[in-house]
């Protein structure tokens, strides 16, 4: 048996999958911690986490996998990641300060519209308010970077599609952007060595795969963003073909040969492992369904109660709107911070499950929101495919979205770490191709849009009044 194992390096933990290799099964997969790893905000705005962290929690999720299969038949390794982190490091390769992860606000201000909160801005803001650990820097890189380079014990290298991520990327001519370069004043030797992103970049040294039970030399051949890589697990890798996430985070991914960029910049355009990527994100989704749990619903409850909850209230929560904006700046608000907020409580009428109802529906409206100005772009979107998790378990946050954009939404039994699996194997040469990758790839459900619903119409309009 030759299996295929992936990591996804995630805000709250670091997942591993194991997949077969011939059949597509997932052998077996675990994720460490089992609750929610810590970010570290010591100032508003901000967000860290120790890549160190990072690495403990692979070693762990590591074991755990390792526990129900056959560690030396891993053929191969992949790492999607949190895209936008930064980490920096000096001549030694030790880390100089924790990393700036994805939902970071502080570089607002170096980059602008333009660059936001991306990983140029967040290393503009270390050279302007930490010059003495900018002078330091050997090389930067994002977390994906990280892990390959402690996997491999030494070497440092990344993706056109990581450093695209972080602004660092000349789209059109498809090279290192000097221009970005130049504006922040950054010199090119601080950018690793650029590989493909299907490729043996690097290979696990002795030491480490003694301690994680592999085989010394197990190529690294696949490496990407949590995005890009989700895109890539659903199979969404050719032009016109749309995936979308709801975790901590609100994602829809496009893919598109061509498009008309925003104006205002509001949604991005990545290097995808096939033509460009269109990025949509919206922070606070997923961990504004937490913050609900944990908040308001009652004590005790879960998200499958919850759900229910949600469902017994009426479409529109009866004039309830919750803007969910609440984990910093947003790029689809053009990087402004308007915060979470309730609207039109009526104490007479508004209950829990009020809440519960219209905070689900006020993601999925941020959803639409986004989609409306990727439609301008030039964007078709007709068909969605999710992964069958996060908010995507809810049955009235998926059909809500399917009704209010008009959208078929395809659910699939995957997730980042069998994703990057199957990269893994695309970038070892053990498949020959997409196609044949994703072979056994399962579709387990259809969400088809209802009739048009007024009510939700309405709701939808509020909701976009109050923001």
């Amino acid at each position: 048996m030759r299996l295929l194992l992936g990591y996804d390096i995630g805000t709250s933990s670091v997942k591993a999958s194991l997949v077969d290799a011939e059949t597509g099964a997932i052998v077996a997969a675990a994720q460490y911690p089992d609750g929610e790893a810590p970010i570290s905000a010591p100032q508003p705005g901000w967000a860290e986490q120790d890549p160190e962290m990072w690495w403990n929690e692979l070693t762990e999720a590591t074991k755990r996998v390792a526990a129900k299969a056959n560690m030396a038949d891993v053929a191969a390794i992949g790492i999607s990641y949190q895209m936008h982190g930064l980490v920096c490091v000096d001549e030694n390769n030790k880390v100089l300060r924790p990393s700036i992860i994805w939902c970071d606000s502080r570089a607002s201000k170096y980059g602008g519209t333009q660059y936001g909160n991306f990983t140029a801005a967040k290393l503009a803001w270390v050279k302007n308010e930490e010059p003495e650990i900018y002078a330091k820097v050997k090389k930067i890189m994002l977390p994906g970077d990280y892990i390959a380079l402690r996997l491999s014990g030494g070497d440092i290298n990344t993706t056109a599609s990581g450093l695209s991520e972080g602004m660092f990327w000349n789209l059109q001519d498809d090279c290192l952007d000097k221009a970005t370069m130049e504006h922040f004043g950054f010199p090119e030797s601080l950018i690793p060595e650029v590989k493909p992103t299907f490729s043996v970049q690097c290979t696990v040294c002795k030491e480490i795969a003694d301690i994680l039970g592999m085989p010394e030399g197990t190529p690294i051949s696949y490496r990407a963003g949590d995005q890009p890589n989700n895109a890539l697990s659903l199979n969404v890798v050719r032009d016109g073909e749309i995936a979308a996430t709801g975790g901590t985070s609100g994602v829809v991914y496009g893919v598109a040969a061509k498009v008309t960029p925003d104006e205002q910049n509001r949604v991005n355009i990545f290097k995808h492992v096939e033509h460009n990527g269109i990025l949509l994100c919206i922070n606070g989704t997923g961990i504004l369904n937490a913050w609900v749990k944990r908040t308001v619903a009652p004590e005790g409850i879960s998200y499958p109660e919850m759900n229910d909850l949600a469902a017994s209230v009426p479409v529109g929560a009866e004039g309830l709107s919750v803007i969910p904006f609440g984990n910093g700046a947003e790029r689809v608000l053009c990087n402004e911070n308007p915060g979470a907020s309730l609207h039109g409580i009526n104490f007479n009428i508004h209950t829990k499950a009020h809440i519960v109802r219209a905070a689900q529906e006020g993601i999925a409206f941020s959803f639409m929101y986004g989609m409306e100005i990727m439609a301008k772009m030039g964007v078709d979107i007709k068909t969605i495919k999710a992964g069958n998790a996060n908010l995507f378990l809810s049955p009235l946050f998926r059909q809500t979205l399917a009704n209010i954009s008009g959208a078929t939404i395809h659910l699939y039994d995957t997730d980042g770490a069998a994703g990057a699996a199957r990269g893994a194997g695309i970038g070892a040469g053990i498949y020959k191709d997409y196609d044949e990758a994703f072979s056994t790839l399962q579709k387990i459900a259809v969400i088809e849009p209802e009739p048009a619903n007024e009510a939700l119409k309405e709701a939808y309009e509020r909701w976009k009044a109050c923001l």
